[in-house]
């Protein structure tokens, strides 16, 4: 067996089911050795940064490591922006790049670059294979890496002679068990100490962040929730942890503005941080003023921040941990406090429903895939202004069913990674939604899916700019520039890939055309032009909000 077949080996021994990415000069004895296996599939791409984010999200909806694969030189920094993504929000993923021949790594050579130096910054490990006795460790390594508490990227590079080269008979060949993890008890005198603050407070609250979904922690936190009647508010990448239909659960804070989320926190004299990262939302949006007590519930320690002092740690399983300080907790002293904030947010949200406005407002777009979607059905947001909207306005009621990238936030990730989820889940209605801006970035990823047959359905919000980066200037300057474009026929485009295209002329359309776009056998894309003047109007309606 040479290097590259003990590769392929050790991936099969880790349950790696799809590796995406491009074949290349360089790797070619890996690609060969591809052909050698049933286990594994690979997944040709049709540009390197879709192979990375179909891996992300393989990380964030499995909890295992995605794979891609890349050529030296350029095709290995286009996977760049993908893997810092995952790396970013804690999605477990290895990269494995192809590279010139040892011989030549010392001269100025076509297509070479030290990828071991240039994916440091963004990966938790980066490593070459020198031997082709020391694949099986280096790869199972990485993988130790990538899946550990906080998960990200690990990053692998066969040299091209290396990956031909020989490996010795014996534990050389064998692939390296995996091990198990262990669960970390928290410490009891935190959890006392925690206990404590609880009962002192009058108004705690929940900020659950990315952390709780990846350590399975939803279950814990929904008993936690009601049987002390505490409020809970999500990040983005949290959404779900808790159901929107709990009546503790007041929403998700993250958007430009002062929202209900934002109010309830400032109305609390304790916060309960739970599996928070303050990658997800800054200390500085919540705690300018460094006043709030806080309790910080998680796998492992805090950051270091001046906004972020925790009165006390509880480091160890979360859902153990949550279990603990509720066997010593009573109810709070004022059950309901936050009832009149979510009220007030429900209230507004009755309302999307009727509105017959065109272009469609966003929160109507939401409403209607709300009603498409199963409970367990999967909806991927790309980045922009929608995601706002999306982070806001879609009702969640299970973990891992609505996708946000908030940690690294990369414009281009909904058309891949709706990609990978439908390949992981073929029985669930997958839902990509984002701008025309991040559709152009990835769209030619279509074929991809119109080849492999992976039907799912993307809602381009249409509104012919960067529709964020105009909120934003709107807001500050109170005037837009330099975030306009032009956009092909999405209709005709989507057809040109063989997928089904739709166009929305008026809102009572999208309801049946998501039905009919969901009941087709590949790709559906809908071109739904949006009113973005929605955007100034959330911003002025949160400055008056008073509850």
């Amino acid at each position: 067996m040479n290097a590259a077949e003990v590769l392929i080996r050790c991936l099969e021994n880790e349950g790696v089911r799809y590796i995406f990415g491009i074949p290349g000069e360089e790797n070619l004895e890996v690609m060969k050795a591809l052909q050698g296996q049933d286990t594994i599939k690979f997944i040709t791409v049709r540009h390197e940064q879709g192979a990375a984010f179909m891996a992300d999200m393989v990380g964030r909806l499995t909890g295992k490591a995605g794979i891609c694969i890349s050529t030296l030189g350029p095709g290995a920094t286009n996977l760049v922006t993908g893997v810092a993504d995952a790396n970013s929000d804690g999605a477990p993923l290895i990269a494995i790049t192809a590279q010139v021949g040892t011989e030549r790594m010392h001269l100025t050579s076509h297509q070479y670059l030290d990828l071991v130096s240039m994916f440091e910054p963004i990966t938790k490990r980066s490593k070459e294979i020198v031997r082709p006795d020391s694949v099986n460790e280096i790869v199972r390594i990485a993988f130790k890496y990538a899946e550990s508490e906080k998960p990200g990227a690990s990053h692998i590079n066969l040299p091209c002679d290396v990956a031909a080269q020989p490996v010795p008979d014996g534990p050389a060949q064998l692939p390296i068990r995996p091990q198990g993890r262990g669960i970390e008890l928290p410490a009891l005198d935190c959890v006392e100490k925690a206990a404590g603050l609880i009962f002192q407070a009058e108004h705690p609250v929940m900020l659950v962040g990315h952390s709780a979904i990846r350590n399975n922690a939803s279950s814990a936190l929904r008993s936690f929730s009601e049987e002390l009647g505490i409020p809970v508010i999500t990040t983005m990448m949290a959404k779900g942890a808790v159901s929107c239909e709990d009546e503790n659960y007041v929403g998700t804070i993250g958007i430009p503005g002062r929202d209900y989320a934002n109010i309830a926190l400032e109305k609390a004299d304790l916060v309960i941080a739970v599996g928070y990262d303050i990658v997800e939302f800054a200390p500085r949006r919540w705690n300018a003023d460094s006043d709030h007590k806080i309790i910080h519930i998680d796998a492992r320690a805090t950051h270091v921040n001046k906004l972020y002092q925790p009165d006390v740690e509880v480091v160890g399983d979360i859902s153990t941990s949550l279990a603990q300080i509720r066997a010593r907790s009573s109810k709070v002293q004022h059950l309901g406090w936050a009832l009149p904030i979510r009220q007030a947010r429900l209230a507004e949200e009755a309302s999307f429903a009727q509105d017959d406005g065109f272009p469609v407002k966003p929160e109507r777009i939401l409403y209607e895939a709300r009603q498409a979607l199963g409970r367990q059905d999967i909806l991927i947001s790309d980045v922009g202004a929608h995601k706002m909207w999306v982070a806001r306005d879609y009702p969640c009621y299970e973990p891992r069913t609505c996708i946000i990238s908030n940690g690294f936030a990369t414009m281009g990730i909904a058309v891949p990674g709706a990609v990978a989820a439908k390949l992981i889940y073929p029985e669930r209605r997958v839902l990509a939604v984002t701008g025309d801006g991040g559709f152009m970035m990835n769209s030619q990823e279509l074929e991809t899916a119109v080849r492999i047959g992976t039907p799912f359905v993307t809602i381009i919000l249409h509104d012919d700019a960067y529709g964020l980066i105009r909120w934003k200037e709107e807001n500050r300057y109170h005037e837009s520039f330099n975030v306009s474009f032009g956009n092909p026929d999405f209709v005709k485009y989507a057809e040109s890939f063989g997928c089904k295209g739709y166009r929305i002329e008026k809102a009572a359309d999208l309801h049946p055309v998501l039905e009919e776009a969901f009941s087709q056998s590949v790709p559906a894309i809908i071109d739904c032009p949006v009113d973005y003047s929605e955007n100034m109007k959330l911003a002025d309606h949160l400055k008056d909000l008073d509850i």
